[in-house]
């Protein structure tokens, strides 16, 4: 692979204060190219988009090409498939929601779905739903699940292998029921509740579930393992899951908000601080909703761990939080997210002031997202 263009763009987004001076451009750049250069020529990864956010000061890095057709540069505006990263902003919304009293994390699914009354996944509540802990549900629904009358016909045969709130196992339809029993609460289209709501309201303009035509000039191309050109298959939940598209500047503005939600609206503001809540243990990670959380001092090989095939293919013993904890000082929070074609990583640790975003247009491995994550955090943060 050619070695990747970059360019960068630097900008104050106004949406928090500097409180620690200027920020050395230059350095952080210098920091950037050293891990994401290599990583792309590595991983045969055609383009990346980068943002660094430090004391509210936001940089973007870019980096090759958003479609090889035509030899598109990726900006800061491309979009890119965030894959599970979308999980965080059905988060958000979910918890939204529970703050205008439309549900709450304590009901059950059955509630809002009465065809679920009385089944096994009627046991579990909204919560562990959203946590992935209802009892052993699947990473992925089966390949027969095509339709939502074949997703409730699934969710009435399916039988549990834990009881609720004791075993963590990363799964789609978990947290895709979760965001769809959200939308039936707030009465509208999960697409709709997103787009016309949710992104309003945190000020993402370059973000969608379904991409306008206006944008698709914008959108990146996805590559698979044979460099093939691929976007993301519409599926059972996916808007839920792993269906918004957006940009670096979106997803480095909603990091701002998630590092000081001070400069939201109250009721934004309550739902960002409710996704920082963690709600069960699983050896080092906290699982809140959409966010996993690693208590300070964070390692890379604790980082690693939380973000390994074990904890994404395999069931987990969870340990309940009793009560719900507030991050303590120090906490750093991250997800990773995939589809076949765009690989996605976002941390960041709101004591220091400091948040990464990487989008890539290729579902390169996760360890090394996190080793590349790792190292221009450990030149940013104190």
């Amino acid at each position: 692979m050619s070695r990747p263009t970059r360019s960068i763009a630097i900008a104050c987004l106004s949406l928090l204060p500097l409180t620690a001076g200027a920020v050395d451009a230059a350095a952080v750049r210098a920091a950037v190219d050293r891990v994401i250069q290599p990583l792309m020529a590595q991983h045969d990864v055609p383009g990346m988009a980068v943002a660094v956010t430090v004391d509210g000061h936001a940089m973007f890095f870019n980096y090759g090409e958003a479609s090889k057709q035509g030899h598109v540069p990726v900006t800061e505006n491309t979009l890119f498939e965030l894959g599970s990263v979308s999980k965080t902003l059905t988060a958000t919304l979910a918890c939204h929601a529970q703050d205008l009293g439309k549900l709450s994390f304590d009901d059950h699914p059955g509630a809002y779905m009465p065809q679920l009354k009385g089944s096994a996944i009627d046991r579990a509540s909204l919560l562990e739903l959203g946590t992935y802990t209802p009892g052993g549900l699947p990473l992925q629904f089966p390949d027969e699940v095509e339709t939502d009358a074949q997703m409730i016909d699934y969710f009435r045969a399916w039988r549990p292998d834990a009881a609720p709130g004791t075993q963590r196992r990363y799964s789609n339809p978990s947290l895709g029921l979760f965001g769809h029993v959200t939308a039936r609460a707030l009465g509208v289209d999960f697409a709709d509740a997103v787009e016309r709501r949710l992104f309003p309201a945190l000020g993402l303009k370059h973000s969608h579930i379904r991409v306008p035509s206006g944008a698709m000039g914008d959108y990146a191309w996805g590559y698979d393992k044979t460099n093939r050109p691929v976007r993301v298959s519409p599926g059972v939940f996916d808007a839920e899951t792993y269906g918004i598209k957006s940009s670096a500047v979106d997803m480095i503005r909603f990091v701002q908000e998630n590092i000081d939600a001070s400069v939201l609206p109250a009721p934004m503001r309550r739902a960002i601080d409710c996704t920082h809540t963690g709600y069960f243990r699983i050896g080092d990670t906290v699982q809140g909703l959409g966010w996993e959380q690693y208590r300070a001092p964070v390692t890379l090989a604790a980082l690693q761990a939380g973000n390994s095939t074990k904890m994404s293919n395999e069931p987990n013993p969870a340990t309940r939080l009793q009560p719900p904890q507030a991050p303590p000082r120090g906490t750093l929070f991250n997800k990773t997210g995939a589809t076949r074609g765009f690989g996605t990583y976002v941390l960041f640790v709101p004591a220091y002031r400091v948040g990464i975003v990487m989008l890539a247009n290729k579902n390169y491995p996760i360890p090394a997202r996190v080793q590349a994550a790792y190292s221009i955090l450990g030149q940013l943060a104190p």
